[in-house]
């Protein structure tokens, strides 16, 4: 079934379509930082772009859009995710990766491309979809982790196998033309956005990285003893890049015991 935007999923834990944020009370079409309570952590975009902060591949701070209760119009620059698809993308069938999903149409680097949308769930039901799989089962489940600066971790789960959107075609790479961002419009449910890292022309495969890494930043000596722990149970990727890690990104904590 296809959803532009994120569902509640089975175990009901998060309605991601609640709202629960206040407005900003701005009378104008377009909201301006330390005017608006929206941009309290500073501009999110310029003429569509993601902003990046002082690091350019640096893109962990917090995003959170104007949303239904805000006072200022529709053509407010801080509603980008929101408005949902502005390219023309197509799925099309990959030599030996399955489905994948490419532009036809040039993106510039840092516009919004698509959601990766689907069931949000808990950990549990997460946990209980990853334990039902088998070995021939194409996995769609997204763990994402929000490290925040009281020391606590804010887990989101989506799982696009039945209801999602064109997000859930989009490949691994280990060198990805996409970065996904956590962007929050109405309520702590977090849309997952992903923008574009570099200029992508028309014809281009659309990749992320699966393990939510960017640039290929080096991994810890943690992450590459886990990996190599588990590549008896991980699959093989095809991206094809110069520093393609052979398998694709493992996360074993779906399958631990509580």
């Amino acid at each position: 079934q296809y959803s532009p935007d994120n569902v509640a999923g089975a175990d009901g834990d998060n309605d991601p379509t609640e709202i629960t944020f206040p407005g900003c009370s701005c009378l104008t079409s377009s909201c301006v930082v330390h005017a608006c309570s929206c941009l309290c952590h500073g501009e999110n975009y310029n003429s569509l772009c993601l902003r990046p902060t002082d690091k350019e591949e640096d893109y962990a701070r917090p995003v959170f859009e104007c949303n239904a209760m805000c006072q200022c119009g529709e053509s407010c620059q801080n509603r980008v995710v929101q408005r949902g698809l502005q390219f023309r993308l197509e799925v099309f069938k990959t030599e030996k990766k399955g489905w994948g999903l490419r532009t036809l149409e040039f993106i510039a680097k840092g516009r919004f491309v698509c959601e990766y949308a689907g069931e949000v769930l808990g950990f549990n039901e997460a946990r209980r979809r990853m334990q039902a799989q088998t070995s021939k089962d194409s996995n769609y489940i997204i763990a994402v982790r929000e490290h925040l600066h009281s020391g606590q971790v804010m887990e989101t789960f989506v799982d696009p196998t039945y209801i999602g959107n064109v997000g859930r075609f989009l490949n691994h790479s280990c060198e990805p033309n996409l970065f996904m961002v956590p962007v929050r419009v109405d309520s702590m449910v977090p849309k997952l956005a992903l923008f574009a890292a570099a200029d992508i022309s028309a014809g281009e495969e659309l990749s992320y990285d699966y393990s939510g890494r960017f640039h290929n930043l080096s991994i810890t000596n943690r992450e590459q003893k886990s990996s190599e722990d588990d590549n008896s149970l991980r699959k093989p990727c095809y991206c094809g890049s110069h520093t393609c890690a052979s398998f694709l990104p493992w996360d074993s904590s779906l399958f631990s015991t509580p």
